[in-house]
């Protein structure tokens, strides 16, 4: 199985302009997030897909592969742009995430194994949610899924309901989980899914994922206890050790 990573990087964040340059102990942060990456050594390539010249610019100077694309609405459409625009051709793409400078590369490896059932169209994590301020959280993506894995919903409200409000029993009457923003896909679901109109649903809860579930694609799920610290806002950088 031929594996392609890409991470998606754009300068125009409502809540933090330019951060894939911003500095972290002396590396930028895409340039943390591209080298983390390169440590799976399951992927065939790694790219960075932006859209600015200054990133663009930037990740070269550091010897990476990138690609300058369109203006997007989503990660995932850019990254369909650059498997396709590609001459190898790969059997799974990953979008990884270019705000996390310290993600694990063993996430990248687990995501990419759940393509050993054939029925997966798109993979991605969860990690148990035990806290209630967490499960309450509507910046938390919760993510149901069945007895095989295969998510049944995303919601940004508590899912299941919890059977009582009372925060003692939240976690005793059911489980919850909190989705980790990972996606793999095959490639030729990937092309699929950036063809399809958004749903009313997935207008509502902001979540691109649910169009693809109510289009009949399979998104398997693999529990991980591993959540790396993201970047969305400046003060988040104090957050980050290294």
């Amino acid at each position: 199985m031929k594996v392609l990573g890409i991470i998606p990087a754009r300068y125009n964040s409502s809540r933090f302009p330019g951060k894939p340059l911003i500095d972290i102990g002396g590396k930028s942060m895409i340039q943390r997030v591209y080298e983390q990456a390169k440590k799976c050594k399951l992927l065939s390539a790694v790219f960075v897909a932006t859209d600015d010249n200054r990133i663009f610019s930037h990740v070269k100077s550091f010897g990476a592969e990138v690609m300058l694309t369109r203006e997007h609405n989503s990660g995932t459409e850019r990254c369909n742009e650059v498997a396709e625009s590609l001459k190898e051709k790969f059997d799974v793409v990953i979008n990884i995430q270019g705000d996390e400078p310290f993600i694990n590369p063993t996430q990248i490896t687990q995501v990419a194994g759940l393509f050993s059932d054939e029925d997966t169209d798109i993979a991605t994590l969860a990690k148990q949610i035990k806290e209630a301020n967490v499960l309450i959280d509507e910046n938390t993506v919760k993510v149901v899924f069945d007895e095989n894995n295969f998510a049944t919903n995303f919601s940004r409200l508590p899912i299941p309901e919890p059977k009582s409000f009372d925060s003692e029993n939240w976690f005793v009457h059911n489980k919850f989980y909190k989705h980790i923003g990972i996606y793999a896909y095959r490639s030729n679901a990937l092309k699929e899914i950036c063809k399809l109109e958004q749903t009313k649903r997935e207008k509502s809860e902001r979540l691109e994922q649910l169009r693809w579930l109510e289009n009949g694609y399979k998104i398997k799920v693999s529990i991980t206890e591993i959540e790396s610290k993201s970047v969305d806002v400046p003060k988040d950088i104090e957050n980050l050790s290294l």
